[in-house]
């Protein structure tokens, strides 16, 4: 063997095997991480029934979050939501509404308090937070999503607080009395305070002096705007992605994203794939094609729409009433095959998509003003992150990009936390209490 050949089949030997090592390290790397930091998830959707015996979390259920999920992916705590979707604003309706919002907080209450506290406790405060994890349990925080439960009724937040609530969406997807949404109806006006009303001031400084986080999530950009500038306690956007990197209205811009570095706040970048990725119109009407043909129930996350608990990021999850589960196998085979065709041509967001809206966020605002969500179960999920059960591919990815463990750490929960403390404070501050005095107690759900 010539010696020019003698030397390249020894560079081969000696290099070649190391580039496998190579990925090993830094996935064991990852993994360390992962499992050293604390990892939070602030938008967990939940069905009217959750913490009952048919839809029991402490056990496998055929949703993206429940505890074994949780503990395979390594999520430490998820903010399980109170959502309630709207109907036209009367009295009638306000007290529906509050009813049901009660319900999914006595679903929550059953779980930590009934099913399975062993396995996971509620938390009121940040501190609680850390106390629970540090335990070996999982953790539970109540988040309300749309501001429309509590109707004109201001003494409405106090009574959630009390159960629990640590932020709420000031709107959803319509305009509400609180403040203009993001994605008006297209029949209906744009805007019906021009950001935040009267009433929707009130409300602000009501959530400041109790200790709630407001959240931005969903509602206009004016409205945005007016919540940061009226908000005494750093804001939250509880589940948004940056607008710059997909052009969708549910996202952030960056003058939004600068001033809510200003305020203090953080942005809970979310893995919902139509905000992660803007599609062409022709991968959804695709969808929808297919879904009709095969009688599947549509939602949110095949297109945006308004709709909850819809199909994953691929639109062919769901397990529920008019979804795939109900296919025979020789017909879900076909759906799986169609779909992946559409996959195929039109990829769906990824784990790569996703952080790169974090890259985004952190070179606007900071990497203290950036966390991660996921709104799974109500439409969220990309691919490598479709279930809490993956959750450390999100790490994996931080790290591969170079974020160091306390970067990491700050991404995954340090920053929302800070908010949290912050927002304690300030109500402590305006309610008078003396200091180290904690927010009030959770009490037992009754009606």
């Amino acid at each position: 063997m010539s010696a020019p050949r003698l030397a390249l089949t020894v560079a081969v030997l000696l290099f070649a095997p190391a580039a496998v090592p190579a990925q090993s390290d830094l996935e064991q790397r990852a993994r360390r991480i992962h499992e050293r930091v604390l990892t939070i998830d602030t938008h967990d959707d939940i069905p009217g029934n959750f913490g009952s015996a048919e839809m029991n979390p402490c056990v496998e259920q055929p949703r993206q979050v429940d505890i074994p999920k949780m503990r395979r992916g390594g999520l430490d705590v998820a903010f399980f939501i109170v959502f309630v979707g709207q109907t036209p604003r009367t009295p009638e309706n306000y007290g529906r509404a509050k009813e049901q919002a009660m319900q999914k907080f006595e679903g929550i209450h059953r779980m930590a308090g009934q099913l399975c506290p062993d396995q996971i406790g509620l938390a009121q405060t940040a501190d609680e937070v850390e106390r629970i994890a540090a335990a070996g349990k999982l953790v539970t925080v109540i988040g309300i999503e749309n501001g429309y439960v509590i109707g004109k009724d201001l003494s409405l937040l106090r009574r959630y607080r009390e159960l629990g609530a640590r932020y709420m969406t000031l709107a959803h997807t319509s305009h509400n009395d609180i403040a203009d949404t993001a994605t008006p109806s297209a029949d209906g006006p744009v805007s019906e305070h021009d950001g935040v009303s009267a009433f929707g001031e009130q409300v602000i400084a009501e959530m400041n002096r109790l200790g709630i986080m407001v959240d931005i999530s969903h509602i206009s950009k004016a409205a945005a705007l007016d919540a940061l500038r009226l908000s005494r306690a750093p804001v939250i956007a509880s589940h948004s992605s940056t607008r710059a990197v997909a052009d969708h209205p549910r996202n952030l811009d960056d003058e939004t994203l600068l001033a809510l570095k200003q305020n203090g706040g953080v942005m809970q970048t979310v893995a919902f794939a139509s905000y992660v990725k803007v599609q062409p119109p022709e991968r959804q009407q695709g969808i929808q094609q297919l879904r009709d043909e095969f009688g599947i129930a549509g939602g949110r996350g095949v297109g945006g729409a308004a709709g909850r608990g819809g199909a994953g990021a691929g639109g062919a999850g769901g397990g529920g009433r008019g979804g795939v589960a109900q296919l025979t196998p020789e017909r879900r085979a076909q759906y799986d095959r169609r779909m992946a065709e559409i996959e195929a041509r039109w990829p769906n967001a990824s784990v790569n998509d996703f952080v790169d809206h974090i890259d985004h966020a952190v070179r606007v605002a900071g990497i203290d003003h950036i966390g991660i969500s996921s709104d799974f179960d109500g439409g969220g999920g990309v691919t490598g992150w479709s279930d809490a059960a993956e959750t450390f591919n999100v790490t994996l990815e931080l790290v591969r990009r170079g974020y160091t463990e306390e970067q990491i750490a700050k991404i995954w929960s340090g920053n929302l936390l800070r908010v949290m403390r912050e927002t304690e404070r300030v109500a402590r501050e305006l309610s008078g209490a003396r200091d180290g005095a904690d927010d009030a107690p959770v009490r037992p759900v009754s009606r």
